[in-house]
């Protein structure tokens, strides 16, 4: 017999115990993840001027594209440490004496999983189309407001794709150029260098190209055969096409919402990889949350299974389970884009796979049988860790 009230404490006390490795793998995650893109926003700060709120604001867009992948890998991560915790503490030992069995601790663990799942359908069906969206639309705002202010004086600027361009003045508030030399490499087999005394830069919203217009000055060309070519001018406009260049605007299967991609599948009339990528979309926006439910699953037994490695095995284990996930469903994918399979068992497959593993590691460690495969893993990760601590 047991205390009747021993199962609500209990379920609070193994929620705390989730929750802080949960809340500390969402953090680390989601730093790692940004810390690529948040190199190349910081050098919009230092080399290009780029106010630090805008950069802020980029980085905040980025944030629902990173959490629909975090949220499940941090709850993967909470649960093996915690039950790790538990079980090399002999907790679970005491537990399971006390007349309660492995299946009866699942509420909080399917609790603290059914919030994870809220927060990434969330962030995967409404927040990452949005915040795709609005990073774009905001990285074209800053380079459109700060292109002049690019071009340093008296140095060789390359801001411009397929321009070299020194200025010898550069008027911020006129945004007026003066002593202007430019080469013209858009074109490998017809490269101009280009003089002017002064000129302005301007940008078209809606064509996605940038206006130079230079006046009073000369374009040199060097031909075949020793040929030279000279052509003075006294206005000349020169246009460049960013939408080339700058693939980031062009609009993608991770920039719609549900409903586009829906309509979109229905209306046709696209390319056919695009077509296949829409529909990968659409079910990879609800495969994503359904992986907290999965992780929670196959993390209980893991983290009972690691009983003698330690906090820093079971982060290796968590990582290797998500990476082990991460390549399978890379590999459905891949299957579903070269048609080898129908789109529904690319995207669904590494759940599938998961879900059938979780359930039988499941009911391995309620039965307290040993898992074989777990015991190597765990040996070998523990003398790994205690080799790399030895000095």
């Amino acid at each position: 017999m047991y205390d009747s009230a021993m199962p609500s404490t209990l379920y609070r006390y193994l929620a705390r115990e989730l929750l802080s490795p949960f809340l500390l793998g969402l953090f680390i995650f989601t730093g790692l993840l940004l810390v690529g893109r948040m190199l190349k926003l910081v050098d919009m700060v230092v080399s290009k001027g780029v106010p630090v709120s805008e950069v802020l604001l980029l980085t905040l867009y980025l944030l629902p594209n990173f959490a629909a992948i975090t949220i499940p890998m941090a709850l993967l991560l909470g649960v093996l440490l915690a039950f790790s915790r538990l079980s090399s503490d002999s907790e679970i030992i005491a537990v399971k004496a006390s007349g309660i069995s492995l299946y009866r601790l699942l509420p909080p663990v399917i609790l603290i999983a059914v919030i994870a799942y809220a927060l990434t359908a969330f962030m995967s069906i409404y927040a990452l189309p949005k915040g795709n969206v609005a990073f774009k639309n905001l990285l074209y705002k800053v380079i459109q407001s700060r292109l002049n202010l690019n071009l340093k004086e008296q140095v060789f600027n390359s801001s411009i794709p397929g321009l070299l361009i020194f200025v010898d003045r550069n008027d911020e508030k006129t945004r007026t150029l003066s002593g202007i030399m430019l080469q013209d490499e858009r074109d490998p087999k017809n490269v101009s260098t280009i003089f002017a005394k002064s000129g302005s830069l301007n940008m078209n919203e809606t064509e996605r190209n940038v206006h130079l217009h230079l006046t009073d000055g000369s374009i040199h060309q060097s031909r075949e055969k020793d040929l030279y070519r000279r052509l003075d001018f006294k206005e000349y406009e020169l246009a460049v096409d960013l939408s080339k260049s700058i693939k980031a605007y062009e609009k993608n299967e991770l920039d719609m919402s549900l409903t586009e991609l829906r309509e979109n599948l229905r209306a046709g009339g696209f390319s056919k990889k695009l077509t296949i990528d829409m529909g990968l979309e659409i079910h990879r926006r609800f495969t994503l949350p359904f992986a907290c439910f999965i992780f929670a699953i196959v993390a209980m037994p893991l983290g009972i299974q690691n009983r003698r490695s330690g906090k820093a095995a079971g982060f290796s284990l968590s990582i290797a389970a998500m990476l082990l996930f991460y390549v399978v469903q890379s590999i459905g994918r891949t299957f579903g884009e070269k048609e080898l399979i129908p789109l529904f068992l690319a995207a669904w497959l590494p759940n599938i796979l998961f879900l059938s593993l979780g359930i039988y590691l499941f009911i391995k460690a309620a039965r307290e049988e040993d898992i074989g495969l777990m015991t190597i893993i765990s040996t070998s990760a523990a003398y790994i860790f205690r080799k790399r601590a030895k000095p």
